[in-house]
């Protein structure tokens, strides 16, 4: 069995939504623009009908892949999750040991990660450091420039 995927509610509904629209919306276009393309004559030298053709394999490659994800899908209900330690989902702020900088961070799966928002995935470097800490708990994190040093001072789930 393949390895499950947890998102909140939100990112599977996100998921589903992505599938209904290359589905339903996505996939009728390309189907008209071969048809089109078809009516120009001749397929074998048709740019237009080659382009449409590789055009549905990547979407049916898409589709195939959202369809697998999503019934891998296991979804967190995150109103359920202890703030004793940084989880899933886990708001933790942090305090940079060097310059005092404080910086709040959601611990979020790699698909509902959103770097400019500070949700950072739980597979990134800080993200794996953090997961599992308390407060209170200093982690170091190694990262191309060298070492970041985090003291962890709250953790929330809202």
């Amino acid at each position: 069995m393949r390895e499950p995927i947890y998102l909140s509610k939100d990112g599977r509904l996100k998921l589903e939504a992505e599938l209904k629209r290359l589905k339903f919306e996505e996939r009728p276009k390309l189907v008209g623009e071969i048809k089109r393309a078809r009516e120009l004559g001749d397929i074998s030298e048709n740019a237009e009908y080659h382009a449409a053709k590789e055009a549905q394999a990547h979407l049916e490659r898409k589709i195939a892949e959202l369809e697998d994800k999503l019934s891998r899908v296991r979804t967190v209900d995150t109103d359920q999750i202890p703030d004793d330690r940084a989880y899933l989902f886990s708001k933790v702020l942090v305090k940079d040991r060097d310059d005092g900088e404080e910086i709040l961070y959601t611990l979020a799966p790699p698909d509902e990660a959103d770097v400019d928002n500070d949700v950072i995935s739980v597979k990134s470097p800080i993200g794996a450091a953090l997961l599992g800490k308390a407060v209170g708990d200093v982690v170091e994190v190694p990262v191309p420039a060298g070492i970041i040093k985090y003291e962890v001072l709250k953790i929330s789930r809202d």
